[in-house]
């Protein structure tokens, strides 16, 4: 278990952590989130000792990181994809942090293949392309055969495969009781992974609660109706009680009912139904809405009146593919 105390994090006068307190619990995946700038690399680094807290604590299984005399074996993290000496292999690059907890150096092939790096095992780091480079981090994570994981992004940069690879082992993990605890700002796919969100906002704690009940709880959920008797129909739903709003193509929309009992009615009442369904906000949405007043950058409208795009039984054995190695042009990097 995970546990943070009164976690507080100063610098200067800005307040990036303000006494969050929260556990990541084991046997399930726990999603961390928060807009940018909402302080959740920063708690992230404070739970590994890569920062000191300017007050409260942060316990791993009852210690502190700094505490753990082969740290890997307790708990493994992947914040940083490319954090990894360039000129070593993948394999070497695996070896050292084996030989520094008193890992066997067999569970380096073991990890290289659970990821799909067993190809390239013998190349160098910095030719890596970015997925592959994510794909050894999650290898180093792995290592050890820790109770706890904790990944930063981790599909950042995965092609399709791969995410469904990572999802998948997330999940397994969590199955078999481990404590999994894992930032992304991809909500689609956190609605995939996550069963528990942590959510914060300006370095403060604005959720912590099952992903199901914070969708419900920061979400309008309506039914949907659509039928031929569209007159016929608005008049049994208000003598029924139903407050029933019209919209586009003759859909009527009505918050907090139950398809069972409007289909129900409907059928008493002889009434043929296009349509009956259940609306609920995604996860997007939800936090959208939780997090509006905690939001550091807002983007404005693109000429035009349109937003510019934004970014955008589980198996354990390796991804089918990894991707290609490749050399980073000045390009790449944005030079």
């Amino acid at each position: 278990m995970i546990e943070v105390e009164g976690l507080t994090k100063r610098f200067g006068r800005t307040v990036a952590v303000d006494h969050l307190s929260f556990r990541v619990r084991p046997g399930v995946v726990t999603g961390f989130l928060g807009p940018n700038g909402a302080g959740k690399s920063t708690t992230m680094r404070m739970m590994l000792d890569l920062d000191n807290p300017t007050s409260g604590s942060v316990r791993i299984d009852g210690r502190h990181y700094r505490e753990l005399a082969e740290p890997l074996k307790y708990i493994g993290a992947l914040l940083e994809a490319k954090a990894m000496h360039g000129g070593r292999s993948a394999y070497n690059n695996l070896l050292c942090l084996a030989q520094s907890n008193r890992i066997p150096a067999s569970r380096v092939s073991e990890v290289l293949e659970m990821v799909g790096l067993t190809a390239v095992a013998k190349k160098k780091s910095k030719g890596f392309s970015l997925g592959m480079g994510q794909r050894l981090g999650i290898a180093s994570a792995l290592l050890g055969d820790p109770e706890i994981l904790m990944f930063d992004e981790p599909v950042n940069g995965l092609d399709p495969e791969g995410i469904h690879w990572i999802r998948n082992l997330m999940k397994a993990l969590a199955q078999d009781g481990r404590t999994i605890f894992v930032s992304s700002h991809l909500m689609s796919e956190m609605a995939l992974t996550a069963d528990h969100l942590i959510v914060i906002g300006q370095g403060r704690l604005l959720a912590n609660t099952s992903m199901a009940d914070f969708i419900r709880e920061n979400s309008r959920s309506y039914a949907r109706l659509r039928s031929p008797q569209q007159e016929q129909l608005k008049d049994v739903l208000h003598a029924a009680g139903f407050t029933a709003t019209e919209t586009a193509g003759g859909v009527l929309e009505i918050d907090g009912a139950a398809t069972e009992e409007l289909g129900e009615l409907a059928a008493r009442h002889r009434i043929v139904l296009h349509e009956l369904s259940s609306q609920r906000a995604s996860l997007e949405e939800a936090f959208m809405r939780m997090t509006a007043e905690s939001v550091e950058y807002h983007s404005h409208a693109a000429p035009g009146g349109e937003r510019p795009a934004g970014p955008a039984g589980p198996r354990w054995g390796p991804p089918h593919q990894p991707e290609r190695g490749h050399r980073r042009s000045r390009r790449d990097e944005g030079a």
